[in-house]
């Protein structure tokens, strides 16, 4: 499969995505997997990891840009995959930015990309971060429902947000803040876009930080907007775009999807690629003790029992990859998601990155099920997969609505 437009559709990386990978893949095994037990234990921002990340530059705007700009598109899979083999917390700490620099590049104007996404990132003697805010306590799967208000002043041409988010990925400590909010509530999600909310703003505040069950080494929390004043040009893709955009809803004509929608759009593969790195780290790790473990006078990965589990596993894990790079590369080169390509590969690598940990707990037996031995982190890490940037019920919805062309509800 070819492209007469963008880059040729290969299985095999080119030298540069090969040795970024091999570069990131460096990062994770002597940086990232030595302090990931410690940072999963405390609970806390990695921030002196993150902060090695900045000083070789894979925590900068420059890397971020470079790989979601690779022809292929399989530079931030490539990237990402790597990453979250090392830790998913941390490695969710690290990447948590991306989300929020991704929803103002993906709809934002020029001169908003320019001036506020450098701000998320920082310096290595000064890093920063951004935060991506679309879920609400009664607004998580139907983003629809988000009920944050932000209202605007002519008069004085700002936005006024109030609100309540929640489940906010560097959420209350990030620097710039990206916030969905409803500007016509009567029109549902097409009523909503996109604000900028620049560092120190009075009336932001963090409301509860969240403790988890996995990727705890990544800060989760609610972010509170009480009465938060914007200036009018913060509202991302520009007020006169947003404006015509209204007017094409109310005139009853199809409408672009809108800001939050459109980040997970392009997001999910790239999710999915999270996914793939911890089931690949499970599986890497049951097979090396399945060569080493012995009963019966047997290395135990020479039972059918459990070799059939890792044959299983490498299947699931092979096959979740190829969505993943396949939906990755549809994006970069503007192939339509005719059948829900992106949903499909965010779905697989979830899914099969649960089983895999899983079954490399049941490997490992009563060791797997202990904190001395990483699967069991990895378990508790990989089940957030199916749950965040759309659920595994959402993506079969929005596959099913693709695939048959009904309103399936």
């Amino acid at each position: 499969m070819t492209s007469t437009e963008g880059a040729p559709f290969s299985l095999e990386l080119g030298d540069d995505l090969r040795e970024v990978q091999g570069w990131v893949h460096e990062f994770a095994r002597d940086v990232i997997r030595p302090a990931a037990q410690e940072w999963d234990e405390r609970e806390e921002t990695p921030w002196p990891l993150i902060q090695e990340a900045s000083k070789i530059g894979l925590y900068s705007l420059d890397f971020f840009a470079t790989q979601w700009l690779e022809p292929t598109g399989l530079g931030i899979p490539v990237a990402f995959e790597e990453l979250f083999w090392g830790d998913a917390g941390i490695a969710l700490s690290i990447v948590g930015t991306g989300l929020a620099a991704a929803s103002i590049a993906a709809v934002g104007t020029p001169e908003q990309t320019g001036e506020w996404v450098p701000q998320m990132f920082g310096t290595p003697d000064d890093v920063k971060l951004g935060a991506f805010c679309a879920s609400e306590p009664d607004a998580g799967s139907d983003v629809g429902a988000i009920r944050t208000r932000a209202v605007y002043e002519e008069a004085s041409d700002e936005w006024v947000l109030n609100g309540r988010k929640t489940w906010a990925t560097n959420g209350g400590i990030a620097d710039v803040h990206v916030v969905v909010a409803s500007v016509h509530p009567e029109l549902g999600s097409r009523g909503q876009a996109s604000f900028i909310v620049p560092p120190n703003t009075p009336g932001l505040k963090q409301g509860q930080k969240f403790r988890k069950h996995g990727i705890r080494a990544s800060h989760t929390a609610e972010v509170i907007l009480d009465d938060v004043r914007l200036p009018g040009s913060l509202i991302v893709g520009g007020k006169e775009r947003f404006d015509e955009r209204i007017a094409r809803v109310r005139e009853g004509k199809s409408a672009k999807a809108q800001a939050a929608l459109k980040t997970f759009e392009t997001t999910r593969p790239s999710v999915g690629a999270m996914a793939l790195g911890v089931a690949r780290a499970a599986y890497d790790y049951a097979l090396e003790y399945a060569r080493e473990r012995e009963q019966f006078g047997r290395k135990i990965g020479d039972f059918q029992a459990v070799a059939f589990k890792l044959a299983d596993m490498k299947c699931q894990i092979d096959a979740a990859r190829l969505m993943v790079w396949r939906a990755a590369w549809m994006a970069r080169n503007g192939k339509e998601f005719t059948s829900a390509e992106g949903s499909m590969a965010k779905l697989m690598a979830s899914e099969a990155a649960v089983r895999c940990t899983e079954e490399a707990i049941q490997i490992l037996g009563g060791n797997g099920y202990t904190r001395e031995y990483p699967v069991e982190r990895m378990h508790r890490d990989s089940k957030i997969f199916t749950i965040f940037e759309g659920t595994s019920e959402i993506q079969r919805l929005v596959i099913g609505r693709s695939i048959t062309g009904l309103p399936v509800r």
